[in-house]
C-alpha cells in the first residue's frame, strides 16, 4: 500500500480513538466540579455522593485518554518527519505549552483531588477539581491552536527552506483556532451531558436511587441543552470562517460544483463526484447556504483543479450527519427538561436517552472527519501537501506493522474502557451514610 495512505490511516485511527476519551473528560470535569461545589454550598450529601460517583467514571476515562494520546505525538517524528521539519517551529510551540502548562496543572491537582478527601477543607478540595476542569479545557485550547494553524496558517514566513514563526500572537489569536476551540469543547460538553442523562436513565428505569439520579438527570439535561445550543450557535460562525479561509472545504461540505450567488441549500442531495455534479437536488431553500457561510457568492468545486479538491462524498455526508445529530441533541435535551417532573413515568424517553449515549461521540468524530478530510490534499492548508509531509526513511511495511500493533493495543484499551465504565456506571453510587 501507499506510504501516504498508510500513514494517514494510522494517524486517523489513533486520533479518532483518542478522541473517544477527550470529549467526556472535557465535560465531565466541569460537571463533577459543579456537583462538589453544590455540596460545599448546600451541605446536601447527595451532591457529595454525585461528585464521587461521576468522579470515578471521570478518572477511568481520563486515565485511558492519557495513554492513548501519547502515541499520537510519536507519529510526528515517525511517520511525518517532513512535516515536523518544515513546520515544527510553529506547530511544536503550542504543544509544548500544553504539556508544560495545562497537563502538569491538570495532573497535579487531579492528584490533590484523588487523595485529598478528608485531608483538606471541602472548599479547597472543590477548588482542586475546578482547577482540573480549567486545565483540561486549557489543554484543549493549545492543541486546537496548533490544529487551527494547520487549517489557517498565520504568523509565519518561509525562511531557510521551512516555515518559521514571526508572530506568536497571530498564531494564538487565529480566528479559526478560537472558533474551533469553542466548537470542539462545547461538543465535548454535549457528550458529558448525554452521558449523565443516559446513565441516569438506566437507573431511573430500574427504580434505583431515584432521588439521586433525578438530580443527576436534571443537571445533565440542563448542561446538554445549553451546550447543544452553543455548539449550533458557534458552528454558524465557524462556517463563516471556513468559507473565508478554506473555500474548497465549504464547497465540499455542501457538494457545490458551480460558483453560485445567493447559493441555496438542498435538504435532499446526493453527490456525484465522478461526473462533477449532484445526481439529486431537491427541496432547496433559496440563499440559505450563502447565509450560513456569510458570503453572497460561494465558489464551486469546479473553480479548483481536481487534485486540489477534498473527497466530496465523505465530507458532505459527515457534515450533514453531524448537523442532523446536533439538532437531535437540542430536541432530546429539551424534552428531558420538559418531561422532568414525570420523568420516571416517561419510560420511552428514558430508553431513547439511554441508547443515545453513543450519538454525541459519533457527532464529534464526524466533525473531525469534516475538519481533516475536508482539508485534503493539504496537511497545512495552502502551504504543505499531505503527500509531501510523510517521512522519507520509513517503508510501507514498517507503517503497516505499527498500524496493526496500534489497532490491537487500542482495541484492548477500548474493551477495558467500556467494561470499566459499564461496571461502575451500573453499580451506582455508594450507599448513603446512616
Amino acid at each position: 500500500m501507499d506510504i501516504v495512505l498508510l500513514s494517514r490511516l494510522q494517524f486517523a485511527i489513533t486520533a479518532a480513538f483518542h478522541f473517544i476519551f477527550v470529549p467526556l473528560t472535557l465535560g465531565l470535569s466541569v460537571l463533577v466540579a459543579y456537583m462538589e461545589s453544590k455540596y460545599v454550598a448546600t451541605g446536601d450529601k447527595d451532591y457529595l455522593r454525585m461528585a464521587k460517583f461521576w468522579g470515578v467514571l471521570f478518572l477511568i476515562n481520563f486515565a485511558l485518554g492519557v495513554v492513548t494520546g501519547i502515541t499520537m505525538e510519536f507519529q510526528f517524528g515517525m511517520n511525518w518527519a517532513e512535516y515536523s521539519r518544515y513546520v515544527g517551529d510553529i506547530f511544536g510551540s503550542p504543544l509544548a505549552i500544553e504539556a508544560t502548562l495545562a497537563f502538569f496543572l491538570e495532573s497535579t491537582f487531579l492528584g490533590v483531588w484523588i487523595f485529598g478527601w478528608n485531608r483538606i477543607s471541602p472548599k479547597l478540595h472543590a477548588l482542586s477539581i475546578w482547577l482540573v476542569a480549567l486545565a483540561t479545557n486549557i489543554s484543549a485550547l493549545w492543541i486546537l491552536i496548533a490544529n487551527g494553524w494547520m487549517q489557517n496558517p498565520v504568523g509565519y514566513v518561509i525562511r531557510n527552506g521551512r516555515a518559521e514563526m514571526v508572530d506568536f500572537w497571530a498564531v494564538v489569536t487565529n480566528p479559526y483556532a478560537i472558533l474551533k476551540f469553542f466548537h470542539t469543547v462545547m461538543s465535548g460538553w454535549v457528550v458529558a451531558g448525554f452521558f449523565i442523562l443516559g446513565v441516569s436513565a438506566y437507573h431511573l428505569l430500574r427504580k434505583n436511587e431515584t432521588e439521586f439520579f433525578k438530580k443527576s438527570f436534571k443537571i445533565g439535561a440542563t448542561f446538554a441543552l445549553i451546550s447543544s445550543i452553543l455548539v449550533a450557535f458557534i458552528g454558524h460562525f465557524h462556517a463563516h470562517e471556513v468559507a473565508h479561509t478554506q473555500p474548497t472545504k465549504i464547497a465540499a461540505m455542501e457538494s457545490l460544483w458551480e460558483t453560485t450567488k445567493d447559493a441555496p441549500m438542498y435538504l435532499l442531495l446526493i453527490p456525484d463526484p465522478k461526473n462533477e455534479k449532484n445526481s439529486v437536488e431537491a427541496i432547496g431553500i433559496p440563499g440559505l447556504l450563502s447565509f450560513l457561510a456569510g458570503k453572497k457568492e460561494i465558489k464551486g468545486l469546479k473553480e479548483f483543479p481536481p487534485q486540489d479538491r477534498p473527497p466530496v462524498t465523505l465530507t458532505f455526508v459527515s457534515f450533514r450527519l453531524m448537523v442532523g445529530l446536533g439538532f437531535l441533541f437540542i430536541l432530546l435535551s429539551f424534552l428531558a427538561l420538559v418531561k422532568f417532573k414525570e420523568i420516571e413515568q416517561s419510560t420511552t424517553l428514558l430508553r431513547i436517552l439511554l441508547w443515545s449515549i453513543p450519538l454525541p461521540y459519533i457527532a464529534a468524530q464526524l466533525g473531525w472527519i469534516v475538519a481533516e478530510v475536508g482539508r485534503q490534499p493539504w496537511i497545512v492548508y495552502g502551504l504543505l501537501k499531505t503527500s509531501d509531509a510523510v517521512s522519507k526513511a520509513v517503508e510501507p511495511i514498517q507503517v503497516m506493522a505499527s498500524l496493526i500493533g496500534f489497532t490491537i493495543f487500542y482495541s484492548a484499551l477500548g474493551i477495558i474502557d467500556i467494561y470499566l465504565l459499564s461496571k461502575y456506571a451500573k453499580k451506582g453510587p455508594e450507599p448513603k451514610e446512616v
